[in-house]
């Protein structure tokens, strides 16, 4: 343990971060964790709680051995691994598991160690890469149109498409993540408007289609309408979920209940993921308990704005915003469906929320983070070791 201490390179805050987060996780997972014991009739409270320190264990691994990787390694990874994450996806669609009696098709399982591995967030991630590659290898060119869609948003659109069928809010929200990579990195703003009225166009005749087909896609595009048009309806499935979430937050007060105090967890279905942010609301109260993870995710987000100010290169930039916003704009959704600001969606509490994937794919982003750091810090000590007098003599000349 000392070794590995002793070679953690990169950011210091955003491990300081990183590891409070998930510590503070510890309590309400396990609390929360009632629900899945007495409801869903799965394991105890105790058995929740150390599989969800084995993951983050597990997780704190994959930054750890990630942050040694040199961070130009990733730009090639990226294309090596999008075939890949479309195989995975295609083999997702047709053999996912189901989880709790419901159809999970984004989701598969993970042979020996009995954990879901949800696809998308790996597609994801490995997009953020690839687009952040591409922005940066045309920076000093004139990007032109039709090359881009070859080029750049033919592997976008062909992985978001694979997508869609079981994941519309995670298709949505990384497509606005590459709309938001993309304008920074100086993508012309004529030319995205054209592509969000083809992504828009290709929804809709993806839904047309479902339509006209229910057998292809049961339920998924009914799922997708009804979440909209129930968003307010506190009858509904969902309606009742954020019901339920915002009369814990109102319970919660400005101090809380106490920790393991709270009544709702027994009524959420997914007390300890999806709506994790209610239950540390209602037993942390709204200081302590919301302000707190706000605050944390507040700090991540302006390290990581940091870390991108500083990087040497073009790539190292985008790439840093690419993979680090998106956890704080996850974050941003799973607390907007706590308190009814958004239509439920499935997203997790990035580092906080119980679940496998999400924790080491916000780990695998954690990580490319700290590279990028590390290799700022090394080129920082390289030249802090340089002579004196050869500095001088550079001066000089």
């Amino acid at each position: 343990m000392k070794n590995i201490l002793k070679n953690i390179e990169g950011d210091r805050a955003i491990w300081a971060i990183v590891g409070f987060m998930a510590l503070l996780s510890f309590m309400p997972v396990y609390s929360a964790s009632t629900n899945l014991v007495y409801v869903a009739n799965s394991g105890t409270t105790t058995y929740h709680l150390i599989k969800h320190i084995v993951l983050l264990f597990f997780g704190f691994l994959i930054i750890y051995g990630v942050h040694k990787i040199p961070y130009r390694y990733f730009s090639g990874g990226s294309v090596l691994m999008l075939p890949l994450v479309i195989v995975l996806l295609l083999f997702t669609l047709a053999k996912g598991t189901v989880i709790g009696g419901a159809n999970a098709s984004r989701w598969i399982q993970i042979p020996f160690i009995g954990v879901g591995f949800q696809t998308s967030t790996l597609a994801g991630l490995v997009l953020m890469v690839y687009v952040a590659r591409y922005l940066a290898r045309n920076k000093e060119k004139v990007i032109i149109f039709k090359e881009s869609l070859w080029q750049l948003w033919l592997p976008v659109a062909v992985t978001l498409a694979f997508i869609l069928p079981a994941n519309l809010s995670t298709t949505a929200i990384i497509f606005a993540m590459i709309l938001l990579l993309t304008f920074i990195g100086g993508y012309p703003i004529k030319y995205l408007a054209s592509i969000v009225g083809m992504g828009v166009l290709g929804l809709a005749l993806f839904v047309l289609t479902a339509k006209a087909f229910p057998n292809v896609m049961p339920n998924r595009v009914d799922t997708w309408i009804s979440r909209i048009e129930n968003f307010s309806d506190k009858n509904a499935e969902e309606g009742y979920q954020v019901e339920k979430a915002k009369i814990a937050i109102a319970s919660g007060g400005l101090q809380g209940r106490g920790p393991g105090k709270s009544v709702q967890k027994n009524f959420l279905p997914q007390s300890s993921s999806d709506f994790i942010f209610a239950i540390i609301v209602e037993e942390y109260g709204l200081i302590f308990g919301a302000l707190t993870v706000i605050l944390m995710y507040f700090l991540l987000l302006f390290r990581i704005l940091v870390a991108a100010k500083k990087a040497t290169t073009v790539f190292a930039t985008l790439l840093i915003v690419g993979v680090g916003l998106p956890i704080i704009f996850q974050a941003i959704i799973n607390m907007a469906v706590a308190v009814n600001l958004f239509p439920v969606t499935g997203q997790t509490l990035p580092l906080i929320s119980s679940g496998g994937t999400s924790i080491w794919m916000t780990c695998f982003a954690i990580g490319i983070i700290l590279s990028v750091t590390a290799d700022k810090e090394k080129i920082i000590n390289s030249e802090s070791e340089e002579n004196p007098l050869d500095i001088l003599h550079e001066a000089i000349d």
